[in-house]
Formats: structure tokens, sequence, C-alpha cells
């Protein structure tokens, strides 16, 4: 798209008035496409990511403190009655089933406005919220983590810091987060191996920093034997995937990637890479480092990532000095948030991702949880993770249809067989913002996406409803 401000040369002014107006209307054009995000194949080669959004206008306005975060009234308040009345018709909808739970709740003092249904639901993947804002809140934002290898004579052994984005290569088409990669870690390992004049080495690997189960029990026993998840690791690469298939065993595939990318760099290794744990005294002699912890968030918010969703679970269970295991990690955002005031009545929780259907969250706590975050300095940029409707992330092909409501709330999806739910925020007609969460986890199965679509109308509701007192 070219400048607006380019150096302009004169002309008489009946020759330029065709092409200036051609020129403005393409200019304008290109602006509406890309706030729709219609040009992100062309540039960014898929969704382009929350960062690299133009922010709906009415999701920005002067009086909010973070500019993606739920604005504390400036327009008068949300009158409960009218919100409630908004959204009666779309949550008593038949597709929806019969356990359908709805709360909303004012930004500004964080009181309920109006809620429907009663106790907890499955959340599917909404229960990122909560792994997601325990990570911001016990872990620096600006905190990566590395993956190491350390000599002792002629044995190497590569050991894993629970990168959850560790790649065997760098992919140049990704934009959504910074990825450290082998291929890199094993030119480092060559380049010191080289000068110190080893040729052959063992190597072992080191995946210990994470323990307990690799998959929950609470799992469909299908979800690793079918290649739907990767078991937990402190160590993989490309999250165990090759070729379409996921490792059994991933910090063991990792390790042979390692090898033969050793290989590749004159480094000769012998045997089988052999789990092991990292000698006392054993020097390091080349890292990588991942992804900032704030950009890992905005990652696996923004496209749902199970994967790094578990692996970041850990991680707040080591902050939080638990085992890095399925129950440490929950019983430390457990911690987080009643520390933070947020109503856990009813909680539930067995893994970070969401896919267990063992968890239990009320629609109250998602949404306390998304209030909470916009205030808090360390974890406010949550907000700024969560997908536009219409344009980013698990939203971006939703609201198609309801047009009035493209960009004017974020929200996070949660999704499983017969399981719906979103919570985020959204402005109303006139800009009021309402903080809410939406859950029905008894759904039609044979009907998810016209399931789905009626919770977009609820949602949607509240962004068309002119609800001031």
């Amino acid at each position: 798209m070219a400048a607006q401000n380019e150096t302009r040369v004169a002309r008489p002014r009946g020759g330029v008035t065709i092409p200036a107006i051609v020129l403005a209307l393409v200019v304008a054009l290109g602006v509406v496409l890309w706030q729709r995000g219609d040009l992100n194949e062309l540039i960014c080669d898929g969704d382009c990511g929350p960062s690299n959004v133009i922010p709906p206008r009415s999701l920005t306005t002067d009086s909010m403190p973070d500019p993606m975060g739920p604005a504390r009234a400036s327009v008068g308040e949300i009158d409960p009655a009218r919100l409630s009345a908004a959204v009666r018709d779309g949550l008593r909808a038949s597709v929806l089933g019969p356990r359908v739970g709805f709360s909303a709740i004012s930004p500004a003092d964080g009181r309920e406005l109006a809620s429907f249904g009663s106790g907890t639901y499955i959340p599917a993947s909404t229960t990122k919220l909560l792994t997601g804002f325990a990570a911001l809140s016990l872990i620096d934002p600006q905190a990566s983590f590395t993956t190491r290898v350390v000599q002792q004579g002629e044995r190497l052994m590569l050991i894993g810091g629970g990168d959850p984005y560790l790649a065997t290569v760098i992919d140049k088409k990704s934009k959504r987060v910074e990825r450290a990669d082998l291929a890199t870690l094993a030119r480092r390992t060559a380049a010191s191996l080289t000068q110190a004049g080893v040729t052959t080495v063992r190597l072992g690997f080191d995946a210990s920093l994470f323990t307990g189960q690799a998959a929950s029990p609470s799992w469909e026993s299908t979800y690793v034997s079918q290649s739907i998840v990767t078991p937990v690791s402190a160590l993989w690469a490309d999250q165990g995937v090759v070729g379409g298939a996921r490792a059994k065993d991933p910090a063991a595939d990792a390790a042979r990637r390692f090898a033969d990318l050793l290989s590749k760099r004159g480094v000769a290794v012998t045997g089988e890479p052999a789990a092991g744990r990292a000698p006392a005294g054993a020097q390091t002699i080349a890292a990588v480092r991942s992804a900032p912890v704030a950009q890992i968030v905005e990652a696996l918010i923004g496209t749902s990532d199970n994967q790094a969703a578990e692996v970041m679970l850990r991680h707040v269970a080591l902050a939080a000095g638990q085992p890095g295991s399925f129950d440490g990690g929950t019983a430390a955002v457990v911690d987080v948030l009643t520390s933070a005031d947020i109503d856990v009545t009813g909680l539930v929780l067995r893994d970070g991702s969401g896919l267990s259907r063992s968890n239990r969250i009320a629609p109250r706590t998602l949404a306390e949880t998304v209030n909470v975050a916009a205030t808090t300095s360390r974890a406010s940029g949550l907000m700024s993770d969560l997908p536009v409707s219409g344009f980013t992330g698990t939203l971006v092909d939703r609201f198609a249809s309801l047009t009035t409501s493209l960009g004017t709330l974020r929200a996070k999806t949660g999704t499983l067989s017969g399981v719906h739910s979103l919570a985020g925020f959204a402005l109303d007609a006139d800009g009021r913002p309402v903080v809410f969460a939406l859950m029905a986890d008894r759904t039609e199965r044979a009907a998810p996406l016209v399931a789905q679509a009626a919770l977009d109308r609820v949602a949607a509701a509240i962004a068309t409803c002119t609800c001031g007192s």
C-alpha cells in the first residue's frame, strides 16, 4: 500500500483529479480490507494475530487503561434489566440444550449484572484463561525457557527447559511466536566441540524438569493413541509432530532429531540417545531461549493451543513451588485465583488446556478472571490476547453473519463435542463495557456449528444492546 505522505510532483490540477480519486479509493479500500482481516493471507500467510490487527474503534476508547481491555464505564452504567432482556431469548434457544450458564460483570466494580443457570459447567478451552492468568501472575512475562546442551568429556546431554514452541528448524512463516530451534542449537554445539577438537560424541537427553503423568487420566483414552495430543514433556521439537503424527516419546524423538543435526554439522553421534539426568558439574556449551512468557500465552490463547497450555501449567506449578505435574499445576492455578479474590465456588481442574471433561468451572469464575486480569498489571496482557470477533484467532471465522458485532467483542472460545463456551468482554451499542462468560455443556453433538452460532448470537446481543440505565 502506498504511503499517504509521499512527496508530490506539481501537475495541472485537471490532470490529477481522476488518479487522485482512484488512489484515495484504493487507500481507503486497503485500510478497510486490512481492518477486516481480508489481507491476512497476503500479508501474514494466514491469521495475522492480535498484535498485528488494527483494533476496531469500538474496542479502543480514551477511558481504557489498557488499549485492549474492558474500559471503565464512561457513558453511563449498564442497566441489569436491559442486559438480561437482551440475552434472555438467546440463552433459552433449544439448540443450546438444557444446561446453559451465563454471567455478566460490571468492570467498574465487579458486581454481577446478570446471570442465567446455576452451578458449574464443562468449560472446554476457556480453561486456558485460568492457565494464562496464573502464568502471567506467577512468572515474569518477559522470562523465557532455555534448552541447553552440557558436556562431560565425549558425552553430551540435551536438557529440556520446557519450551512449548521449540522447533526443529525455524519456520519463517510463523508469525505468532518467536521460536528457538534445534538447528541453531546444533550449530552452536558443533562450533564449541570443533573448537575443543571433539568430533565424536555420545548423546543423552534429560526431560526431568516435569514430573508425573504425561497424559491426564481424565482425558479420553484415544487422545494420545489417535495423535490428538502429544504426551506432555519438558523436551520436544515441533510439539512432537513428525509428518502429521505425534511422537509417543517426544523427548527421545527430539534427541534423535538433534543427533541428525549434529551429524550434518560434522559431529558423529554414536549409538542411540539415552534418557538420563545431566551429570553434576557438566559444562553448558550451547543454549537457545524460548519466546518470552507473554508471547507464549498470547499464542496459546489466540490459537487455543492445547500442547502449550499443558506445558505452561507445569511452569505455573514450578513457579509456585509445586511439582511440575497435572496435580501441581492445577493446585497452583486454584491458589492464584483464590489469592486474587476470584470466586472459585465449585471449581474442579484436571488439566490446563480444557481437554478434560472432568473440569468444572462456573461462568462467574471465568468472568471474574477476565475482569481481574484487566486491572492487574502483570496479567493485563491477557486482554489483548483474546481473539477479536470476526478478526483474529479462534474467532476469525465467526460472527460473519452478525455484521454489527464484528470487532465489538473479544473472547476465548471453548469447544468439545456437545460443549461450547465463550468468555471475554463486549462493548454495548453505546460503548459500555460488559465482561461475560457463556457456557453450554449439553448441546446437540450432531449440530456443533448451529450451537456455536447460537452462542455467538447471545454474545452479539450484548454488543448490539443499548443497555444504559
